[in-house]
Parts: structure tokens; C-alpha cells; sequence
């Protein structure tokens, strides 16, 4: 459906993935599936924290917050895909559309914000153990949460805003399954140049200088960790933030290339294909990476269950 140059949409048309059509039924069931259990495995870990005392630090509640923000980055997304697998053409209102992009992008900052805070988490843990106490207070722990959700509002709001106010007179179908930034600009009738440098600009300031952060903070991490003399104890010190390492590095790996390129609006299957690993099968991830070898976890659960029994005896 092509609009005149001098109209706005009204609602837009989303083409999901137009390709292998004959597996989209099975996409269908794999997707809900893969969801439910990102929903319930992410819901899971805060839980846990909450019952268990043990698990009363700064580390686990830096995870609560990230399992939290992983099932509402997931929730922006997949109902909407899952809607475009089995039905032909998926339409979202322009107000729902541009309301998923900004939730989608705010929920995606604060994520990468939270690993960086859990890095430098670590970082203390393993490189001053004697001053962590001190320095990741409840209070600061609190404050670091708090900051990493206000800075990602302020950075993508005023990054969406611009999305808000371009004129969409070239067509109202959107070349994906979510209302993201460069299928959108697509159908903006005005120059979208600068859009696409604020875009770049800010993918390269948010994705970049973190994953920088991230990499030095594990520098000294490893370092450190490499120095300990006992095996055993360069074993334990790895098992803290090995889960946290293969987290960042498979989702920074996503973004970079996704959205770190000059060209944004340069769409392709694959860039769609990691589209959806990003927002279905990382989220869903997450919490198996951290718990299945996690010692803590595993006890606290065991503990939690072996409570649950002995209540259910009496």
C-alpha cells in the first residue's frame, strides 16, 4: 500500500519474515515455546533471590534486575513476531508502533548498562576484595540499578524522539517483525541523513564505550585471576564471571552487527535472522548460562526445595 507524498499512516504493516513460508507454523510453536520459557526461566531467578538469604548480594540482585529487564526486552518483541507467523499481514498502529520501538530500545540500553554495572561488580569482587565491602554498598547497589535504567530513558528517549516527529507518506509496510530504527526510516519522506548519523552516533557511544568498559574491566579481571597461586582458587574466581563473559560476548556480538554500521537502513535475511536470536533465543538463554553452572544457585534451589518438603511433612 504505497500513500501519497502529502498523507501519514495511520497504522503500519508489518511482513514478519517473508521467507520460508512453509515453516512458519513451526516457527510459530518453536517461537511460543522458546518464550514461555524465557518468561519463566527469567522469572525464576528473582524468585530465588528474593527466598534464598544467600543470595542477598549485589551480584545476584544485578542478575534479578537483568532476568527482569530480559522478559520485558522479549515482550516488546515476540507476541508481535509470533503474530506475524501465522497471519499474512500483522498491522500495528502508528502510536503501538512507535511505543515498541522506544520500550525496545530502553529496555535494550538498561540491559547493556546492567552488564557493564555487573562487570565492574567483579571487577571489585575479584581485583580489591578487601575494599568490596565498603564500596558496593546496598545503598550504592540501589543507586547503580536506578542509574542504568534513568540513563538509558534519557539516551533513547531523545534517540526515538526524532522518530516520533518525521513525516511517513512513502508507504506504510515495514520490512521486519518489530518497528525498529532502520526499517522505519525506510519510510520516512523526508531526509533521513542526520537520523542516521544520530543512530550511528549513539549505537557507537551506547554499544562501543560499554563493551570497551566490559573488556577492560575482564583485563583486569583475568589478570588478577591469573595471579592467585591455587588452582582451585583460580577455578572458583573464573566460575563467578565466566557466565557473565559469554553473555556480553554473544550479545554484543548481535548488536554490533545489527545496528553498529553507517548504513542502517541496509536490511538482509541474515541481519533478520540475528534480528530474532537477539530478541528470542538470547533472552531465553540468559538464565540457563547463569544458573546450570552456577554452584550457588544450585544449592539455594536445592535448599529452597528441601524447605518446601519438610513444610509440606509437617
Amino acid at each position: 500500500m504505497i500513500l501519497s507524498n502529502t498523507s501519514t499512516v495511520d497504522e503500519f504493516i508489518l511482513l514478519g519474515i517473508p521467507f520460508f513460508h512453509e515453516l512458519h507454523s513451526i516457527f510459530f510453536v518453536v517461537g511460543l515455546c522458546m518464550y514461555i520459557i524465557t518468561i519463566l526461566g527469567n522469572g525464576f531467578i528473582p524468585i530465588i533471590v528474593v527466598i534464598e538469604q544467600k543470595l542477598q548480594t549485589p551480584m545476584y540482585k544485578f542478575l534479578s534486575n537483568l532476568a527482569f529487564l530480559e522478559i520485558c526486552y522479549s515482550t516488546t518483541v515476540v507476541p508481535k513476531l509470533l503474530q506475524t507467523l501465522i497471519k499474512a499481514q500483522t498491522t500495528i498502529c502508528f502510536y503501538c508502533c512507535m511505543t515498541q520501538n522506544l520500550f525496545h530500545f530502553i529496555f535494550g540500553g538498561t540491559e547493556l548498562l546492567i552488564l557493564t554495572v555487573m562487570s565492574f561488580d567483579r571487577y571489585l569482587a575479584i581485583c580489591k576484595p578487601l575494599q568490596y565491602p565498603m564500596i558496593m554498598t546496598k545503598n550504592v547497589c540501589i543507586q547503580m540499578s536506578l542509574a542504568t535504567w534513568y540513563g538509558s530513558f534519557i539516551i533513547m528517549f531523545l534517540q526515538c524522539a526524532i522518530m516520533w516527529t518525521l513525516p511517513y507518506c512513502k508507504s506504510n509496510i515495514i520490512d521486519h517483525f518489530y518497528c525498529d530504527f532502520g526499517p522505519l526510516l525506510k519510510l520516512a519522506c523526508s531526509d533521513t541523513s542526520v537520523s542516521q548519523l544520530l543512530g550511528f552516533i549513539s549505537s557507537i557511544v551506547f554499544v562501543i564505550m560499554t563493551l570497551i568498559f566490559n573488556t577492560v574491566s575482564y583485563i583486569f579481571i583475568i589478570s588478577s585471576i591469573l595471579r592467585i597461586p591455587s588452582v582451585r582458587g583460580r577455578k572458583k574466581a573464573f566460575s563467578t564471571c565466566t557466565s557473565h563473559l559469554i553473555v556480553v560476548s554473544i550479545l554484543y556480538g548481535a548488536l554490533i552487527f545489527i545496528y553498529v554500521r553507517p548504513n542502517v537502513l541496509a536490511q538482509s535475511r541474515l541481519s533478520r535472522v540475528v534480528a530474532v536470536l537477539n530478541t528470542v533465543l538470547i533472552p531465553m538463554l540468559n538464565p540457563f548460562i547463569y544458573t546450570i553452572r552456577n554452584a550457588d544457585v544450585k544449592a539455594a534451589v536445592r535448599s529452597a526445595i528441601h524447605k518446601k518438603s519438610a513444610a509440606l511433612e509437617k
